[in-house]
Parts: structure tokens; sequence; C-alpha cells
């Protein structure tokens, strides 16, 4: 075993052995993470650059890969979601041709395990449905799936794996960034717990409203899911900001910050065995 720069705690992966690589893309993060079986290794989270190039992409790719310890001859396949259409086609070229794979791109025709109740199938986006397919596959249903990402959803999940929808709001960064250009006032902040919910200067009581604020709507917003999915829901957190919220509520019972990765892992090897 060897303990990485990232945290964890991984077997170090001879040449030979073959690995998944999943990639999500989203608004404000592009999240990569390497799979040995279900075993997730090294892993990512970068700012989304809507101007990189495919060059510039499957370079920082290259690089990340070898930082592990890693080469692209090591892949077995590549997994993609994505929420930014154009930025879908220049990472799928990068991946083409630094990295030697076409990557399965999650979209309508691929195999994912669970049925798509939204009116609109095609309007729900990959990482939803990658959630959705993590969170029925490893946790089971009822669920709400909380992910706060650029914007902050709900989604429900069935015990029957049916994926009905949910709720979507602007995610706790993008207020903040709203309050500070849209009020003259008001100026940007860190996203940090203030020392009481009543601010006693400005900056605390920005810090309260946003922190405390969605704190409460993730709360009723649970509390509504589960007058719809029944008292046995289960609420499954996750995004670059789950841990954060989680602290300082009790209605979280799974902090999975990387479940998007997990559903993209899934739902290659569904597609594997067509």
């Amino acid at each position: 075993m060897y303990h990485n720069r990232y945290g964890c705690s991984a077997r170090k992966i001879l040449y030979n052995e073959r690995m998944l690589l999943t990639i999500d893309i989203g608004n404000t993060n592009l999240t990569l993470g390497i799979y040995e079986g279900e075993s997730l290794g090294a892993h990512w989270r970068l700012a989304t650059d809507h101007a990189r190039m495919p060059d510039e992409y499957g370079l920082q790719f290259l690089g990340l890969l070898a930082h592990a310890g890693h080469n692209p001859q090591q892949l077995e396949g590549i997994c993609l979601a994505s929420v930014v259409p154009p930025l879908t086609g220049r990472v799928a070229t990068a991946c083409r041709q630094y990295l030697g794979q076409d990557p399965l791109i999650v979209d309508a025709g691929v195999r994912t395990g669970i049925r798509i109740r939204y009116e609109n199938p095609r309007a729900v986006g990959a990482d939803r449905v990658a959630d959705a397919v993590a969170v029925h596959q490893l946790y089971g249903g009822p669920a709400c799936v909380v992910d706060f990402g650029t914007a902050t959803t709900f989604n429900a999940v069935t015990a029957s794996g049916d994926y009905l929808g949910g709720a979507i709001t602007a995610g706790v960064n993008l207020a903040a960034n709203a309050l500070f250009e849209h009020a003259a006032k008001l100026p940007r902040i860190d996203l940090t717990a203030p020392p009481s919910v009543i601010g006693r200067n400005t900056v605390h009581a920005m810090q309260s409203g946003l922190l405390f604020g969605y704190v409460a709507m993730v709360e009723g917003m649970v509390a509504r899911f589960r007058r719809e999915l029944g008292p046995e829901m289960k609420v499954i957190a996750t995004g670059g900001l789950s841990s954060f919220i989680a602290h300082h509520t009790t209605v979280i019972d799974i902090i999975a910050p990387w479940l998007t990765l997990e559903g993209l892992r899934l739902i290659w090897g569904m597609n594997q065995r067509r």
C-alpha cells in the first residue's frame, strides 16, 4: 500500500494491470478518477476551463496520469459525462489523440440500468443520471440525492430504480458571487462557518445567510421529498461542498463526494456486457 498526495491509500498499480478513467465535466469543475476494478485510486477535481483546447486537455491528462505513476497504455477504457456541450467534443478528442481511447459518453442509448421518468429523458443531465445509477446500485432506494455543484440539485430515485426527477436551484458559490456582483456594498467572501447565526458584521452575516440558509433549504427539501418518497428514504450528498454542508445538518445519511465517478464506473461496466 502507499499514500499518494491526494490523501487516499491505494495499492501501486503495475504496468500490465488495466484501469478505467472516469471524467465528469461540470460547469465549475472537471473531475477525474482512476479505477482498478471497483477501487477508486488517484482522483482530481479541476477548474473547468471553457477556453481550453483538445491539445491542452490531452497534455493535462497525460501529466495527471504520470504524476500518479500511470500511463495511457494501462487504460482499458474511459467513461465520460458532461453537462457542458462545447467541451464534450474537445475532451473526447483529447482522450482519443493523447490517451488512445474513444470514451463512452453517457447519453441517450447508453445502458444505465435505471428508468428515467422525466417528461423529457434527454433533458436530464448526464451527471444526475450517473448519480442515480450509483445510488440505486450501491445504496438502494428510495433515495434523495443532493448534489452541491454549480447548481444544487435534489434528485429522487425509487426503490425499484426509477429516476423520477427532482428540484434545481442555484448553488452556494453561485449565490455568493451573485451577491458580490449585484449588491454594491457586499464584498466577495470565503464560504466558511461564521461564529454564530446572527452575524455581527457584513461578512459574518453573508456567511450565515449562505451557509445556514442553504442548510435550512436542504432540510426543508428533504422533508418534502420524504413526504413523497416515504419515511424510509435515504439522503445521499455529493459534490465538492457536500462534506461542508453535511457538517451542519443531521438529515444527510451518506456523504459520497465522488458519487458521479462511481456511477460512471458502473455504467461503463454495464455497457461492456452488451
